[in-house]
């Protein structure tokens, strides 16, 4: 808070005067873009990274890096203030989320070791052995262990990811009994990751997830009606093997001390463009 016995500053107030850029990595994905758009409207500089950056994306300053191959990196981290990691690849996790991560901590360790690395992890990651989850338990343990400030930030499953997994295939859903889901809105995980990023002195470990828990039948049935159609058919799976039995005995939802908020998904079902009734 300014001091009132000071001069007043001869310079008005400019948003974002003075604050070093965060980089954030994948930026192009699903939360990358709510994090790039969430710090933008907080009036941070934004550095962002790709492998191959268009044309546009270039326009905007982003720069082209390499995770993976640890490429592109020192330019990259020059002079931010902190890092939001959100690079991630369910299909390459042992390369993109391990092996990156550990290419990103060396070259802030080395070229910027007073950034604040941020990095974003899935509610359950230790608690459930399905390999892209075990990639993400190793790619935290080299966040602990890392030389520089760090915090780590696990959310539940976006509305997006939740409603994808909702999809009727011929009219039918499958779920695996006594699935539930706490989904939350990427917009407002965002936004706490940002808080984290700037926070002059954020913990360690957080949780985060949506305000409501759900059946797998309740959303099956609140999708069907919000977006208008008929509620369709669900066919109960069993929990076969030691993933989906971890997934049935609720190792993605999160814990009592979890920071829960953000819309609601039936609110983020009636702001798509293709429901055709507002959720009451």
């Amino acid at each position: 808070m300014t001091d009132p016995t000071q001069a007043p500053s001869l310079v008005s107030y400019v948003p974002g005067l003075g604050r070093r850029p965060v980089l954030v990595t994948g930026a192009s994905g699903v939360l990358g873009r709510a994090v790039v758009a969430e710090l933008a409207a907080s009036h941070t500089p934004v550095r962002a990274i790709s492998r191959h950056p268009d044309a546009q994306q270039q326009a905007d300053g982003w720069l082209a890096a390499d995770l993976a191959a640890g490429t592109g990196l020192e330019q990259a981290l020059a002079d931010v203030a902190a890092v939001i990691h959100c690079a991630t690849d369910p299909s390459d996790a042992q390369r993109v989320d391990v092996d990156g991560t550990r290419n990103l901590i060396s070259a802030l360790e080395q070229h910027n070791p007073a950034a604040r690395l941020v990095y974003v992890s899935i509610v359950g990651v230790f608690d459930n052995p399905f390999p892209y989850y075990r990639a993400k338990a190793d790619a935290e343990r080299l966040v602990y262990d890392a030389r520089v400030p760090h915090v780590v930030a696990r959310g539940t499953q976006f509305h997006s990811f939740v409603h994808d997994l909702l999809r009727p295939r011929g009219g039918v859903t499958v779920g695996v009994s006594g699935l539930r889901f706490a989904p939350v809105d990427q917009a407002w995980f965002a936004a706490r990751l940002v808080d984290l990023a700037l926070a002059e002195d954020p913990p360690e470990l957080s949780q985060y997830a949506g305000p409501e828990t759900f059946t797998f039948q309740e959303l099956a049935a609140l999708t069907a009606h919000v977006e208008g159609r008929r509620t369709p058919f669900r066919l109960p799976a069993p929990a076969i093997g030691a993933t989906l039995r971890a997934f049935r005995d609720g190792s993605n939802l999160p814990g009592p001390t979890a920071l829960r908020g953000g819309a609601t998904y039936a609110e983020w079902l009636a702001t798509r463009s293709g429901g055709t009734k507002q959720a009451r």
